[in-house]
């Protein structure tokens, strides 16, 4: 430090080689993100912009993102996200850089068989997971799929069993949603189901977990669009929706995607032949309920379409 007069000197204390605790063990196994912790520090103390390494524990914040959508996307909760990085808003402005909390990886898996019209997004958002998570947990390097490969898929190990049940004369799956306050998207995930049909005898089985008093659909927000009329269309408050969707003002974006409370509603994905006649009558509505839940400019269905009905 003698011989550098003209420069200022940082020193970087790590540990004490005669420390009696643990010092030596944590830089042994922790030397990695210790040296990103030091470089984060010294850049930022020098008024320089951080920014952090794809692979490291830090995420810079870039325009458009939010604590909601960064959670998603690293696995975690908005919640984990706040109290690693000692946030008590939700408010983030861009550059800014955030500590990503690790999650243990105990996750138990399942099998899912990819099929005509799957994305890597689509899969993710069926099993509550994230694309980046799919991609880690399958060694996947791009999001091409290819029509029947086989994806490990995270699986809820929170002790909920699964009931069955026996299909009788008369049932559909409509019915049958209704009658275990869940959704016929679910049922059909949960047996694989590709249609509606269901054969006398048919054992189904039924997610016994009742501990989600609210369960969501997506909407997506389009010109002319408010917070107020979300709202009222999909029976809930502002408050709700910014709730759900950690909104931290009333401002919306087309092409927005928000969360939206499916209270007693329910997910109908459009298959060949369908027509907003026949779903309506299949399931004792209107075309022009559908239209409106659906915030639909065209009667023109296609395949695979998910639409909303009351």
């Amino acid at each position: 430090m003698r011989d550098t007069p003209n420069n200022e000197t940082v020193i970087v204390e790590y540990g004490f080689a005669d420390s009696t605790g643990d010092d030596v063990s944590q830089i042994k196994n922790n030397w990695e993100d210790l040296a990103e912790a030091v470089t984060k520090a010294i850049v930022e103390y020098a008024g320089g912009t951080y920014v952090a390494p794809l692979d490291s524990n830090y995420y810079t914040v870039q325009s458009g993102d939010s604590l909601w959508s960064i959670s998603k996307k690293f696995g975690i909760t908005v919640d984990e996200l706040k109290q690693a990085n000692n946030l008590t808003s939700n408010l983030l402005s861009i550059g800014q850089n955030l500590y990503i909390p690790s999650k243990e990886t105990d996750v138990t898996t399942g099998e899912y068989v990819v099929k005509s019209g799957d994305t890597l997004y689509a899969i993710a958002q069926k099993y509550g997971t994230t694309v980046d998570n799919l991609k880690l947990i399958n060694d996947l390097t791009t999001d091409s799929l290819a029509i029947g490969q086989i994806l490990k898929v995270p699986t809820e190990s929170n002790g909920t069993d699964n009931d069955t049940y026996t299909v009788k004369s008369g049932d559909t799956l409509y019915g049958i949603a209704n009658k275990y306050n869940t959704t016929v998207d679910a049922i059909k995930d949960l047996n694989n189901l590709t249609s509606n049909t269901l054969s006398i005898g048919q054992t189904l089985k039924i997610s016994s977990n009742s501990d989600s008093a609210v369960t969501t659909n997506t909407y997506t927000v389009v010109k002319g669009d408010t917070l107020y009329g979300i709202a009222q269309k999909f029976g809930t408050t502002v408050d709700e929706l910014k709730t759900l969707n950690y909104l931290s003002s009333n401002a919306l974006s087309i092409g927005e995607t928000l969360k939206v409370p499916n209270k007693d509603n329910v997910t109908y994905t459009v298959k060949s032949g369908d027509t907003l006649y026949s779903i309506a009558r299949e399931f004792g509505t209107t075309v022009s309920a559908i239209i409106a839940l659906n915030n639909l400019a065209t009667t023109i269905l296609s395949i695979g379409q998910k639409l909303l009905l009351p």
